[in-house]
């Protein structure tokens, strides 16, 4: 391999143009600028001569014969004895070809004809050029060099790179991060082979992996390991497994990469590769770390907007929107399976006086603290919801109007005999009237909730701290009797 040691005093520029007659021209005019010129008639020789002896800059045509002026800036922007010489493009007037020269990495896209505009953008290429003349270059020779050969491999690693991009930002649509797992799994296992992967993200802190099902703990633990997070560490999980993942015992360390949106890091990428590592499973995950942060970013504001959407914002309570969409498919649900479903409407008893004595401040006290006690006396198939104002609204599916009276009955005594403060540590007395109704087949979400507010106004009129149930006849709203002693 031969090696040759070149000192320039003049900036060195390389001139490639098919055209004789148009390249002496330019190559006389350039010369007389103070530039020494080194010609190729076209893109291949062009190359040659680059990677053989770097210059300080390149002037092509953008459009060429055998190798177009967007290959040439690719090739040399891949290889590392020309990846810092700049490459000035020449061609006709127009956006595309801007753009196309931009892409490729040019340094600059200058009209033909234009002098000015080429020795203006070829000294601003020279002054940023490391490889500034005079200096000492030390290079290869490329005896049996196969340009369109490296161009290939360059085109494909590109098209390759290009390709597992667009499927990466196509996960922006994934709405959750949960789904954003799943479907980066479903693509990446058609990719590469791996044991594990998994996705970290910072903000609000949550871990999808990719593992077989039987190696699930193993691959957990060498995630934790390889992300930095310790293993004791509350992490909310998501894990999808199946056979998509191999079951080896285990492999190479994990290939990991941050994953940053603009300039913040939001997470990170990291997957266990099968032994032997596929070479291009380095460049795989730096690829899809590099695009995933826009998916990630994006799947989280759907989930914020969505919790936004859908949560009351003082009780952290589903709030009336939310609990009518969840309340339809439920009351279909009831429906099919003939399944009972009660209702219960509850309404804090003397809210007004409330606020307007202890101040608004106490009155979300009171709120919240009946909220946080509402949801510890359900179920987990119970939903509690903040109905409006004061009035809070529980659904209790598989229950009949006689098991919700006995929720609403326990409900009232702890509520009563909740102690809640207001800033000054005085007690603040809380009680409430309940309504319970229990879904017909011949009525609507709606029309249950209304029997069930019903209900409630009779528990008010009653004289409060109290349950009222309704029969089926709405008209009818009926107290229960085991319930007189809260009377």
């Amino acid at each position: 391999m031969a090696v040759r040691v070149v000192v320039h005093n003049t900036p060195r520029v390389l001139l490639i143009d098919p055209s004789d007659s148009g390249r002496a021209l330019l190559a006389e005019r350039l010369r007389l600028q103070g530039f020494t010129v080194k010609e190729a008639r076209d893109g291949a020789e062009g190359a040659v001569q680059a990677l053989e002896d770097p210059p300080a800059a390149v002037v092509a045509d953008l459009t060429m014969p055998s190798i177009s002026g967007v290959q040439l800036c690719r090739l040399l922007r891949s290889e590392a004895g020309t990846s810092n010489v700049p490459v000035v493009l020449r061609g006709s007037e127009g956006r595309r070809n801007n753009f196309w020269a931009e892409q490729a990495g040019a340094f600059a896209y200058v009209v033909k004809g234009r002098m000015g505009d080429l020795v203006r953008a070829l000294r601003r290429a020279i002054e940023r050029n490391p490889g500034d003349a005079p200096a000492f270059f030390v290079v290869r020779a490329t005896e049996g060099l196969d340009v369109r050969e490296r161009i290939a491999t360059h085109l494909d690693t590109a098209l390759f790179e290009s390709v597992i991009a667009a499927e990466v930002r196509r996960l922006g649509t994934s709405e959750s991060f949960d789904r954003l797992v799943d479907f980066l799994s479903q693509f990446v296992s058609q990719v590469t082979t791996y044991r594990w992967m998994c996705v970290l993200r910072h903000e609000p802190l949550h871990l999808g992996i990719h593992a077989n099902a039987r190696c699930q703990a193993i691959a957990l633990k060498e995630a934790r390991t390889a992300l930095g997070v310790e293993a004791a560490a509350p992490l909310p999980i998501v894990a999808v497994e199946d056979d998509d993942a191999v079951d080896d015992p285990e492999g190479p360390p994990a290939i990991v990469a941050q994953v940053h949106f603009g300039d913040k890091t939001i997470g990170a990428l990291a997957l266990a590769p099968r032994a032997p590592i596929h070479p291009n499973d380095p460049v795989l995950v730096r690829t899809i770390a590099r695009e995933l942060g826009g998916a990630v970013r994006m799947a989280t504001m759907v989930e914020e907007s969505r919790w936004m959407a859908a949560v009351d914002l003082l009780t952290g309570l589903m709030n009336r929107r939310a609990f009518i969409d969840w309340g339809k498919r439920e009351a279909h649900r009831s429906l099919r399976y003939k399944d009972p479903l009660s209702m219960i409407l509850l309404d804090v008893d003397h809210f007004k006086i409330i606020n307007d004595q202890r101040g608004h401040a106490a009155g979300d006290r009171v709120l919240t603290s009946v909220a946080r006690l509402l949801s510890l006396g359900v179920r987990s198939c119970d939903v509690v919801a903040r109905w409006g104002g004061e009035e809070f609204v529980v659904a209790l599916p598989s229950t009949p109007l006689a098991g919700a009276m006995i929720v609403a009955d326990r409900m009232r005594q702890e509520l009563e005999d909740h102690e809640i403060a207001d800033a000054s540590g005085n007690r603040i007395r809380v009680t409430a009237s309940f309504g319970v109704a229990q879904f017909s087949p011949q009525e609507s979400l709606e029309q249950l909730v209304d029997r069930a507010d019903r209900a409630m106004y009779g528990a008010k009129s009653a004289g409060r701290n109290r349950i009222y149930a309704s029969g089926s006849d709405s008209s009818r709203p009926v107290a229960s009797a085991a319930l007189a002693a809260g009377a």
